[in-house]
């Protein structure tokens, strides 16, 4: 019984660590383009995808933070962040105005129906992505205190290497 509980749990922990692709949902960006979200890319070169909505303090601190170091990230990794916002759609007009406001030079793309968030399954924000160059889901994490900003750049730096 124990010897079927540890292959149960070794199961889980790799299921936990596996590569996972994009899934396939139609949003729009801010002129009202649709986007794939199964053909986001970066080049070849690693990308974030961040949840946030206008209303979410921690979210506006986290793509604050983030946009203070990101020319330099860009310059150093080629990586770029794609900002999805889960605003309900009547307050998709606020998402522009705070994306211009705060200056986010970030892609921004819109999931008023929340089915983006929803396919992957997250149920929080702020949410991050890490996918990889070959379009993989590599690394996730829910929350946002200050300064974690320097683990993103550290799971790209590590993507950059391989």
């Amino acid at each position: 019984m124990t010897r079927r509980l540890f292959l149960l749990a070794v199961l889980f922990l790799f299921m936990g660590v596996a590569k996972a692709q994009l899934p396939s949902v139609i949003l729009k960006d801010l002129s009202g383009k649709p986007v794939h979200t199964d053909t986001l890319s970066n080049n070849g070169r690693p990308f974030i995808i961040d949840f946030f909505a206008t209303w979410c303090k921690p979210c506006n601190r986290e793509l604050d933070a983030i946009a203070e170091v990101y020319d330099e990230w860009r310059e150093e990794t080629g990586m770029k962040v794609i900002a999805v916002s889960i605003d309900q759609a009547q307050n998709t007009n606020k998402v522009k105005p705070l994306v211009d406001n705060h200056g986010w030079e970030y892609d921004v793309l819109l999931d008023p129906n929340s089915d983006f968030k929803r396919a992957l399954g997250i149920q929080m924000i702020p949410y991050v992505l890490i996918v990889d160059g070959q379009g993989q889901i590599v690394y996730r994490h829910n929350g946002y205190t200050d300064g974690a900003e320097n683990e993103l750049i550290e799971k790209i730096r590590e993507l950059i290497k391989e």
